[in-house]
């Protein structure tokens, strides 16, 4: 359907998306979680890559193993736990009240993404736009595919090539999707 119908250029503004927006939506700080590696995902992350979406809550990935630590240190910081994600993890609310999912997982491409981070200049990791790309995919939610065009669409040709890169490392079966959803997004922002 998009492909029949969507129209050359009908997005926002190419340059728009080159400006630094780390800071939308980020109105509470996450507690120190100590030594636990982690990556800022979702639409928080998704803000860096494309134009801003509207997101209420932060989410964080980390690995399956860091659970415990991670909720200890939350806990310490003044953090409300509101119950279990059923993809692993918890969710939370910060001291201030914005909401909190802590996404744990135990695929073999975790530790990759979060060696991978991109530190905006607040110093907070953001996951890299391959393996946001990646944890979206495997999500599925039609929200997280229509993030993923609009992210491809805007990403330069290295930074396409190297989400295909891991795209067929991890799941070579939704490459045909991802091209097309590439081509959509591209699509978008033409002019």
């Amino acid at each position: 359907m998009a492909q029949r119908r969507a129209a050359p250029g009908s997005g926002s503004v190419h340059a728009m998306v080159r400006e630094e927006q780390a800071d939308y939506g980020w109105t509470e700080d996450v507690p120190d979680l100590g030594d636990v590696r982690y990556a800022i995902v979702g639409g928080l992350a998704t803000a860096r890559y494309m134009p801003p979406r509207m997101t209420l809550d932060t989410d964080l990935l980390i690995l399956g193993e860091d659970l415990e630590r991670v909720e200890a240190c939350l806990a310490a910081g003044g953090c409300t736990r509101v119950g279990p994600l059923t993809i692993g993890g918890s969710s939370w609310k910060l001291p201030k009240g914005r909401a909190l999912d802590v996404i744990a997982l135990a695929g073999r491409w975790v530790g990759e993404a979060l060696d991978a981070v991109v530190w905006d200049g607040s110093r907070r990791p953001f996951a890299s736009l391959p393996y946001l790309v990646l944890m979206k995919l495997e999500s599925g939610r039609l929200q997280d595919l229509a993030d993923i065009s609009r992210m491809l669409g805007c990403a330069d040709a290295a930074s396409a090539d190297e989400v295909r890169r891991v795209i067929g490392q991890y799941r070579p079966q939704d490459m045909d999707d991802l091209e097309s959803m590439h081509r959509l997004g591209k699509l978008e922002h033409e002019s």
